[in-house]
């Protein structure tokens, strides 16, 4: 969200961000090749995505609270591929203090 209703912000902190790259090994590279050939969910593949995901949210939290935040807002992830095997994915936002209303 934008903002947080109920809520004040008291401070804006500016940008954070977290991020993960990941790389697939050949055999599930493989093993999504010939399950792509079928059709379907890559299960493999949608599970690494869901863990790099929750890696960079933790990391953009982890940075958020070091520089004395205490909610971040405008939060987005991004994701590109770095060359034919590695994933990076990037969580930010805007780092701020809020007080309730």
């Amino acid at each position: 969200m934008n903002d947080m209703p109920g809520y004040e912000v008291t401070e804006v902190i500016g940008e954070v961000f977290g991020l993960t790259v990941r790389s697939r090994n050949v055999g599930s590279v493989l093993g999504a090749g010939f399950k792509s050939l079928a059709g379907g969910e890559l299960k493999g593949m949608t599970k690494n995505l869901s863990k790099s995901r929750e890696s960079a949210v933790e990391r953009m939290v982890e940075e958020a609270e070091a520089k004395g935040a205490n909610a971040v807002l405008a939060f987005r992830f991004d994701a590109s591929e770095l060359g034919n095997l590695w994933t990076e994915i990037c969580a930010y936002g805007t780092a701020v203090k809020v007080r309730k209303l």
